[in-house]
């Protein structure tokens, strides 16, 4: 009997595709989409039956591409690429980046970076998840995570950013109190402030730990801004991004060139968050950023200081 012949490719059903590419989760795609999921189900389904095969398979991460979905999903960029053209007047960019990255870096470096962006492509939004960890072994929910250190990861892209310092600071009014060590030994005893350690997930903070290993914690937090925030109120010397506690003139560097520790800042990806035009775009507004502030990054003075 003749086989029955297949329907032809829906270009809507190429989106939905897409679209659960770049979120890994039929639910993430549904609200990407605005549709309901049981929509996203039936549009792959319709999908597979007019190519003739499997789009997508599940994986640990969530769904991955079929050698025929990455080949359905290069057609599905064009069609989009297509959609963007008949609307000139409407911004080039929009939608949603999410991220993952650790305090200092959503504050000083993220934040601005999308304001940027978003001067350019209003339509362009940065949902932030802050979280001082090593890189995740599933990112689904998230497209890109800055992680301190470098990453061993599978299935994603990683590149280095660039380098911040930490320094170990006082208050004024500490260093008065207290007065101010005479050298690195004799911070031994002396109110730490930093990260709690049974807590702390990442190797390359951990090590930054070294030259002051003889201190007592005095406040401990999972927040860098609790950190400088405690150091400032006098609660003992904070192991602090000199890029967050240069900009307070109550804070003092103390022992500047024995107590420096240089971290790398690393930008991880799911391959499928680089076809996505709006994340491509706020990866160079990172960069950017990065290059606009390395030297306050690397605790230096800025050349108009």
């Amino acid at each position: 009997m003749p086989s029955t012949p297949r329907r032809p490719t829906s270009a809507d059903d190429l989106i939905v595709l897409l679209a659960v590419a770049r979120e890994g989760r039929y639910t993430g795609a549904a609200e990407r989409l605005r549709v309901n999921h049981t929509t996203i189900a039936r549009r792959i389904d319709a999908l597979e039956r007019s190519l003739g095969g499997r789009v997508l398979v599940r994986g640990a991460a969530g769904w991955v591409l079929t050698p025929l979905g990455e080949h359905a999903v290069a057609a599905a960029e064009e069609v989009e690429r297509a959609m963007r053209g008949l609307s000139p007047d409407e911004p080039a960019l929009a939608g949603v980046v999410r991220l993952s990255a650790t305090d200092g870096f959503s504050g000083f470096i993220a934040s601005p970076a999308v304001a940027a962006l978003r001067e350019r492509h209003p339509g362009v939004s940065l949902e932030i998840v802050a979280a001082t960890r090593r890189a995740a072994a599933q990112r689904v929910g998230v497209d890109l995570e800055v992680v301190v250190g470098r990453p061993h990861v599978h299935r994603a892209e990683a590149t280095h950013l660039g380098d911040y310092v930490l320094g170990l600071y006082a208050s004024r009014t500490l260093l008065e109190r207290r007065g101010a060590p005479a050298s690195v030994d004799g911070l031994a005893g002396e109110p730490l402030v930093y990260f709690i350690e049974s807590m702390l997930q990442v190797d390359a903070l951990d090590t930054a730990r070294r030259s002051t290993r003889r201190m007592v914690d005095a406040v401990s937090s999972t927040n860098v801004y609790v950190h400088v925030d405690a150091t400032r109120a006098g609660a003992g010397y904070g192991l602090l991004p000199a890029f967050l506690a240069d900009r307070h003139d109550d804070l003092v560097r103390i022992f500047p060139d024995e107590i420096e520790e240089r971290l790398p800042y690393w930008l991880v990806c799911r391959p499928e968050a680089l076809r996505q035009p709006t994340a491509v775009a706020f990866i160079a507004a990172l960069r950017g950023r990065m290059a606009e502030v390395s030297d306050a990054l690397l605790g230096r003075p800025s050349p108009a200081g």
